[in-house]
């Protein structure tokens, strides 16, 4: 036979109050005396009361959920991402809902879409241009944007890409090398800003940088692309990759071909993710702050779902990690 489940009319009824109050108590909407406040508690234990999301969402117009659309839940700089926005969703009592859109531009729009219909706010990573963005507007949700709009009014978090790839140079040059390349990820917003940065670097010294077009940013695209940087005419001393991931599979490859690193080749990346630290040698990298930045936006949105003033707007600063993929380079006798 089934158990009658308890409704908030028989958590009324017992606790001698009305419905409404049993309502604002749950959904933490109005505090009450402490007798009145531990009588309801003692009654929704023993009736073993549980709220229906789907009701509240109904009554109060909230879901309680956040979504959070990534590009590629395989790369750890992702996963630290969301391992911040959770860990903020949930002390706020909201649940995240995650989209992965595995970096296919296709799938973005129709995907965020979707998800905007179920959530209160959204956070999003997207590869498409500012221009073609304009949609974003009209979902009229609340929404906090990965890196910094040029034209859409929209807020946002990023780390300090320019200063990440500046300090990055200066310290492969402080280790005298002077034959520069960047295996770069030419869709990505902020490997433009790094391109940027590390060629400006490079000019100061009157040094030149070659750079490599890499087709996603993967592992197996930094492996992919090894023969191509390291046999051609003009090697270079120093090479910067657009994430540790293609720092990763450069690294694999070299080694497989004969190269030693560091002796041969310094070798430098972004984003800190935790494998880097496993390798042999250790990779040299930017902490680009993901876990940091994950946390700064689900704080941003959750403010601007409930009225309150916004945290203030502005880069997260990046640390410089020097590990043993990087060393000073030989000089000829």
């Amino acid at each position: 036979m089934k158990k009658n489940v308890a409704t908030i009319r028989d958590v009324a009824a017992a606790a001698g109050v009305s419905t409404a109050t049993v309502s604002k108590f749950v959904n933490g909407a109005q505090r009450f005396s402490p007798a009145v406040e531990a009588t309801i508690k003692e009654v929704i234990a023993k009736l073993g009361y549980r709220s229906n999301p789907l009701a509240q969402s109904m009554i109060t117009g909230r879901t309680r959920s956040i979504g959070l659309s990534i590009l590629d839940i395989n790369n750890p700089h992702f996963t630290s991402i969301v391992k911040g926005a959770n860990r903020v969703a949930l002390a706020h009592n909201y649940t995240l809902l995650l989209v992965d859109t595995e970096e296919n531009a296709d799938r973005e729009r129709p995907l965020i879409e979707a998800l905007s219909r179920r959530v209160d706010g959204l956070i999003l990573f997207s590869r498409m241009v500012e221009s073609e963005m304009d949609w974003l507007m009209d979902l009229d949700k609340p929404l906090v944007y990965f890196g910094r709009p040029t034209r859409l009014p929209l807020q946002w978090v990023s780390s300090d890409d320019t200063r990440g790839a500046a300090m990055l140079v200066r310290h492969l040059l402080s280790l005298g090398h002077r034959r520069f390349a960047y295996l770069r990820f030419a869709r990505a917003r902020r490997d433009h800003d790094r391109l940027d940065a590390i060629r400006a670097c490079l000019g100061e010294q009157d040094l030149e940088l070659t750079v490599y077009e890499g087709g996603t940013p993967t592992s197996a695209e930094g492996e992919r692309m090894c023969s191509a940087i390291l046999l051609g005419g003009n090697p270079p001393d120093a090479l910067i990759c657009y994430n540790d991931l293609m720092a990763l599979g450069f690294m694999k490859a070299a080694q497989t071909l004969g190269f030693s690193l560091p002796d041969d080749l310094s070798v430098a990346a972004f984003d800190n993710i935790s494998y880097g630290q496993y390798t042999s040698p250790a990779l040299t990298t930017v902490d680009m702050q993901s876990e940091r930045m994950g946390a700064a936006a689900m704080e941003k949105l959750i403010a601007a779902i409930d009225g309150k003033p916004e945290p203030e707007t502005g880069m997260i600063e990046p640390q410089l990690i020097l590990r043993t993929s990087t060393a000073r380079r030989k000089t000829s006798a």
